[in-house]
This record gives structure tokens, C-alpha cells and sequence, in this order.
């Protein structure tokens, strides 16, 4: 019997349904939903095709709830034109609902000048593009561009190293589970977690839809999750070491020596671990690896 289980994001390459047979008959475990991607339509058309040909082929697969998880992201530029910044250029991050621009962005989470301080990095596009905070008001934030590059649409923003103060379930983290609970998914992967507590405050809000026998599995991707992971073990019922996202927050070579202690510390708590992002990158591309 093989031990290691296969995890399959499932999309639009999978809409057929001669496809997804040939996913499970070739060993796929674990159907995983990305809900940071579709619609409540698109969602529940697949999870009820893969509701029905895992009866039909009697094989026990299982779906995995992928929550978009507490975000920061740009706002829209005008036109929808992406536009390139440089290094040495003062961008200004901005709290205000206003078109984003080669000088100035519009943020999602209202309340990032009160976190961050003069000196803080802010790194936005998966770290492609780096800002260091030179002057603070209550709305604004002037950045000097450290490393440039091409913004666009909605692009995400991490900034290492600080507590933020965003709760953890956002509105659409909420209703994505309301949705959840009403399908019955068998997992849910719990993006950025940071403490215990989320955990906490995840499993509480699941049990207050009547989803109990849910599993919940942190994502560990920062580095908070890092540093706290005794007690998120804990806390949880498995970990996702998610390789992608905490190479933005943590330098890449630090990466591989992390992602062994942390599946040493899950093995160690008798817990599920699965490790994501960048798995068989490759065959993106290629037949084989």
C-alpha cells in the first residue's frame, strides 16, 4: 500500500469528466478546491463530479477546501494598464478607494499604515517587487522602491516580520465555508496561518455551522506560522508545508532546512503533513520530470 498520498488541484483542465476518472484510476487521493479561483456554481459542479465517480470507482477520495486565507492586495489601475515602477522611485501605498497608479496604490486592508513603521519592507507580486517605508500618516504610506518591476491588477502585498492587526476570517472566508459546510467537504487547508489561535477562531466558526467532523490543516507560509508551530500542531489536525508563499517572507535558502523540521515536528505530533507548491513544477511543461 503506498503511504504517501497524491494532493490534485483541480480546474478547468479537469472540467471533463473522462479526466478526472483517469486522476483518480491513476491515484489521485485528494481532490483540493482553490477557492481563491471560481464560483459557487463552477465549485459545486466539481465537487459533485467528484462525489459521483468516486462511488462509482469506489475509491476513497477525499476534498480539500483551499480558503483564500487573510490577504493584502493592490487595487485596479487605470484602464486596467499595468505599469512599471524603478528603483529609487517613491511609490505611496494608500488607504484611499483611488485608481492605482505609477506613483500611488490603493490597499485592501485599511488599517496597514497603523502595523507598519518607518524601515519596514513591503514586498508586493510575490516578493518581484521590494518597498521600504520611509514616511507614515494615518492613510498613507511613502515608500522608497527598493527592487522594481511591473504592477497590475490586484497584485498581493506581504510584509515580513510585522503583526498585523486583520482578523483572521475575512466576510469571504466566511461565506467560502458557509459553502463548504452546506457541500461537506472532508478538509479544510487554513491559508496563512499565523497562531493557535486561528485555528482556534477557525474551528469555532466551523462548529457553529454544525461542521464538525471537518479536518482543519494549517498552512504554514510565513514566518509566524514558523515560529509558532509547536502550538499550531497542536491546535490543528495536520500542516500544509506551503513552499511558495513562504519563500516571499523567507530567503530561499533557508527553505529546504525548514520544510524538513517542519515535517519532522508533524511526524513527531502524529500529525498529517503535506508539502505544496512547486511539486513536479516541471511537467507544467514536460511530459516527464
Amino acid at each position: 500500500m503506498r503511504k504517501t498520498k497524491i494532493v490534485c488541484t483541480i480546474g478547468p483542465a479537469t472540467d471533463d469528466e473522462n479526466i478526472m476518472r483517469e486522476l483518480m484510476l491513476a491515484g489521485m487521493n485528494v481532490a483540493r478546491f482553490n477557492f481563491s479561483h471560481g464560483d459557487y456554481e463552477t465549485h459545486e459542479k466539481r465537487f459533485r463530479m467528484v462525489e459521483k465517480l468516486r462511488k462509482e470507482l469506489d475509491l476513497p477520495i477525499a476534498t480539500l477546501l483551499d480558503t483564500k486565507g487573510p490577504e493584502i492586495r493592490l487595487g485596479k489601475f487605470v484602464d486596467n494598464k499595468p505599469v512599471e515602477i524603478h528603483d529609487g522611485d517613491t511609490y505611496t501605498l494608500t488607504t484611499d478607494d483611488v485608481p492605482c497608479t505609477a506613483e500611488i496604490g490603493s490597499v485592501s486592508f485599511k488599517k496597514l499604515p497603523r502595523d507598519v513603521s518607518i524601515g519596514t519592507r513591503i514586498l508586493i507580486n510575490d516578493g518581484v517587487i521590494e518597498l521600504k517605508a520611509e514616511k507614515v500618516t494615518n492613510t498613507e504610506i511613502v515608500c522608497r522602491v527598493i527592487h522594481g518591476g511591473k504592477l497590475s491588477n490586484n497584485k498581493g502585498i506581504n510584509v515580513p516580520g510585522v503583526k498585523l492587526s486583520m482578523p483572521y476570517l475575512s466576510e469571504n472566508d466566511m461565506n467560502d465555508l458557509e459553502f463548504g459546510a452546506k457541500m461537506g467537504y472532508d478538509f479544510i487547508a487554513a491559508s496563512f496561518v499565523r497562531t493557535a489561535a486561528d485555528i482556534n477562531y477557525l474551528r469555532k466558526f466551523t462548529q457553529s455551522l454544525g461542521w464538525f467532523d471537518v479536518r482543519i490543516i494549517a498552512k504554514i507560509e510565513n514566518t509566524d506560522g514558523v515560529e509558532n508551530i509547536d502550538e499550531i500542531l497542536e491546535a490543528a489536525d495536520g500542516i500544509m508545508v506551503a513552499r511558495g508563499d513562504m519563500g516571499v517572507e523567507i530567503p530561499f535558502e533557508q527553505i529546504p532546512a525548514i520544510q524538513k523540521s517542519l515535517i519532522k515536528k508533524g511526524y513527531n505530533a502524529g500529525k498529517q503533513v503535506i508539502t505544496a507548491t512547486q511539486m513536479l513544477e516541471s511537467m507544467i511543461t514536460n511530459p516527464r520530470p
